[in-house]
């Protein structure tokens, strides 16, 4: 018998939980998978019910600490010397975590510096003081968003960002909306009083799905599929060139929430894939809300791979070392000015802000002109970027010492150099393009380098006489 989510199916909602049927694949995927689950959102959304609701219906031996008010006592229980004198023992109570099956974090940016360290191999190895905690399968925490986060308006006084290597741990990472990310349906739901105080019991429905998938999932994984495993490799590998971190932990842990949401919904589309994608980023744990544009970069990048899509040749577009090697790959492999400006857009979005406009410089005359394989929003994109290198207007400012000696500004002493062993339409193309990056305050690492990939680009052009 298949148990896997049929579309519109809502087994958090049969447990009376509202407002999570978006994010229902990914806590669904952290049931089967196991691995620890952090819920951030606003005070009053739903964040511990959803997860004490949880305990309840899987019938779990739970505990629920607040990090703010809990001491490392309250965790192994009192320390008591055996009475031979060989050793130490806690002394047990009905709060201590020896014997819980899934414990719940609560308020887990609000920790002690102290106690947050020591969570470290509670979440991540399921132990405490080096013994093994053998009962426990669920390691979950809430939090509200980090104080001064864009996450929320309200500023949450004491919320902290979370260490980034304790962030690092959890696999999976839900938002829960407040009220105005609410369906109405899902309004009039949490708003009705009546369900209060009631048990979760779903009539074990939930417990025996997840036992199904637990097993799909323990089979699956010595042979994870191989698409999967391209997805998530070329995904990090195209974040981390997009300076969004994705440590060699969390690319494996991402491969076993996608392994276990195709198993919980029993598909594999696009939408739930990168769903999962965005849900293991930990970032907005620690503040940073990673930039959307190139996590879907990535997405469509890692997607078009994987499924071994015609357009792969945006691979090895993005994936060329030099901007001239790149623009060679536009030229030659691109048929289709769709796939051409999709592969433009995630070009500027994954690479650094001087890169990326010493590519838009080199190549927006030629976009301009119809000369590239691109539709009229990859002309657009490009030229957004390089049309005002090429009609430069603007003021330079910088700071002095008081009293002090008059000084140039400071990234035109390192550009002039580059600029002054130019000669020609090359030096004033040079001139140009640092001047711009000294106005809009874009530091490239290697002006010489980066100088000679945009007369290595122009000159390509000219050769095909496409500029």
């Amino acid at each position: 018998m298949s148990h896997a989510t049929p579309a519109g199916a809502m087994r958090l909602a049969s447990l009376g939980v509202w407002g999570f049927d978006a994010q229902e694949p990914i806590v669904l995927a952290a049931l089967v998978t196991e691995d620890p689950l952090l819920l951030i959102g606003p005070s009053g959304t739903g964040k511990t019910y959803l997860l004490n609701t949880l305990s309840e219906a899987l019938r779990l031996e739970h505990r629920h600490y607040n990090a703010s008010l809990i001491s490392f006592d309250d965790l192994v229980g009192f320390p008591f010397p055996e009475s031979d004198g060989t050793g130490v023992k806690f002394l047990e109570t009905p709060a201590t975590v020896w014997g819980a099956e899934s414990v719940l974090i609560d308020e887990i940016s609000r920790c002690k510096p102290e106690h947050q360290n020591r969570l470290f191999s509670l979440v991540h190895e399921r132990r405490l003081q080096g013994i093994a905690l053998d009962r426990l399968r669920y390691r979950w925490a809430a939090m509200n968003p980090c104080t001064g986060s864009d996450q929320s308006p309200d500023d949450y006084t004491g919320s902290e960002p979370l260490d980034p290597a304790l962030a690092d741990r959890f696999a999976l990472f839900v938002e829960a909306a407040d009220w105005s990310g609410l369906k109405r349906r899902e309004q009039r739901k949490i708003t009705d009083p009546s369900g209060e105080g009631r048990i979760a019991d779903d009539g074990g429905a939930l417990a025996a799905a997840l036992a199904q998938w637990r097993s799909t999932f323990l089979q699956a994984l010595p042979d994870c599929p191989a698409w999967i495993i391209t997805y998530v490799s070329e995904a990090t590998d195209a974040l981390n060139q997009a300076r969004i971190r994705i440590s060699p932990r969390r690319a494996r842990l991402m491969a076993r929430s996608l392994l276990a949401a195709t198993i919980v919904s029993g598909h594999k589309r696009q939408a739930l894939v990168r769903s999962v994608l965005k849900a293991s980023l930990p970032h907005m744990a620690w503040g940073r809300e990673p930039d959307i544009g190139a996590v879907d970069a990535a997405h469509r990048l890692a997607w078009s791979v994987a499924m071994e899509s015609p357009d792969r040749w945006i691979h090895q577009f993005l994936a060329a070392g030099t901007l001239v090697d790149k623009l060679k790959v536009l030229l030659d492999q691109c048929r289709d000015p769709d796939t051409g400006s999709q592969a433009v857009a995630q070009l500027l979005a994954s690479e650094n802000p001087a890169r990326a406009a010493a590519f838009a410089f080199a190549t927006t005359p030629a976009a301009v002109a119809g000369n590239l394989p691109l539709t009229a929003d990859g002309v657009n994109d490009l030229a957004r970027i390089g049309s005002p290198m090429l009609d430069l207007d603007g003021t330079l400012r910088w700071q002095e010492r008081l009293n002090g000696p008059t000084t140039p500004h400071p990234e035109l002493t390192r550009y002039a150099e580059v600029i002054r062993k130019q000669r020609g339409a090359r030096k004033a193309r040079a001139s140009q393009f640092f001047h711009w990056c000294a106005l809009e305050e874009v530091k490239p690492e290697k002006p010489e380098q980066l100088e000679q990939e945009i007369q290595d680009c122009v000159a390509l052009l000219r050769r095909r006489n496409l500029s």
